[in-house]
């Protein structure tokens, strides 16, 4: 299946300025752990934390049911205009974009350039109204499961992109930090192409010229004229790298593979090379 290009959804902060106490907007900062939003966040944000809300205690996805309750909380309808930023902003964008959310946006890059803009954070929490929001199953245009993933493997029809660090790749790490396993193993998706999320990316946290990232992909065998699927750890990477290719660089067919390291790692039957 092939779909078009849409456009750039990249705000700046001053388009979120803009927006600020407006009921239509709902802006959310994604991130690993609530300690910098507690900190300080844009006012009327609300967080959504990728472990606690957005992955099981297993570390696997919220399912469909669960998603809908988030967003409900969240004070998203099928209308809002949902605007993300932080660490997981990407994820959060392809995330509702792959159930057919009509309106999202993305600020791209470090979440403190609000305060470059001499910008202030806020601490106030908000607790949205609760909505009603009865989501589309995931479209498998840009979404792919495990069991998909494993039909994938050594059949030539799909290039599964690994985009995470040296040491994941290899097989030294089961987290980007390091930090024990527990029950997971560590390695790779077998036949995954190594292509580490930050040669995309510049020393600011932005996306690179797409003439220097088209480089990288053609350098790495990646052709846009093929099916393409990303994994990393939990999908954040896997979805920044999506929307590379996806938005910014034309390719057709790019698919996220969401459960990632986390599912495909702790897994007691999937194969794994290292």
């Amino acid at each position: 299946m092939t779909t078009t290009m849409l456009r750039p959804p990249i705000v700046d902060s001053d388009w979120i300025g803009g927006r600020l106490g407006d009921d239509t907007t709902r802006i959310i900062e994604i991130d690993v752990a609530p300690g910098a939003y507690r900190e300080g966040h844009i006012p009327g944000a609300v967080l959504w934390n990728i472990y606690a809300d957005l992955r099981t205690p297993a570390y696997a996805p919220i399912d469909t049911d669960g998603l809908e309750a988030l967003l409900s909380r969240s004070g998203v309808s099928p209308e809002t205009t949902v605007v993300f930023y932080g660490y997981g902003a990407h994820l959060g964008y392809w995330l509702l974009r792959s159930h057919g959310h009509a309106d999202v946006r993305l600020m791209d890059g470090p979440r403190e350039q609000w305060l470059h803009t001499a910008r202030e954070w806020s601490l106030e929490e908000p607790t949205p109204e609760a909505t009603a929001y009865p989501l589309r199953p995931p479209d498998p245009a840009v979404y792919v499961s495990s069991r998909e993933v494993l039909a994938m493997i050594g059949t030539g029809g799909a290039a599964i992109v690994d985009v995470r660090s040296r040491a994941e790749y290899d097989g030294e790490r089961f987290w980007p930090s390091g930090a024990p396993a527990r029950t997971g193993r560590c390695g790779r998706i077998p036949g995954a192409v190594h292509l580490p999320i930050e040669l995309l990316r510049g020393v600011d946290g932005t996306y690179k010229a797409p003439d220097e990232m088209l480089r990288v992909l053609r350098d790495h065998g990646i052709d846009r004229r093929g099916t393409i699927v990303t994994y990393c750890t939990i999908g954040n990477r896997a979805a920044q790298a999506w929307f590379a290719m996806r938005h910014l660089l034309g390719y057709e067919d790019v698919r996220v593979y969401y459960g990632s390291w986390t599912e495909w790692g702790t897994a007691v039957d999937t194969p794994i090379a290292s």
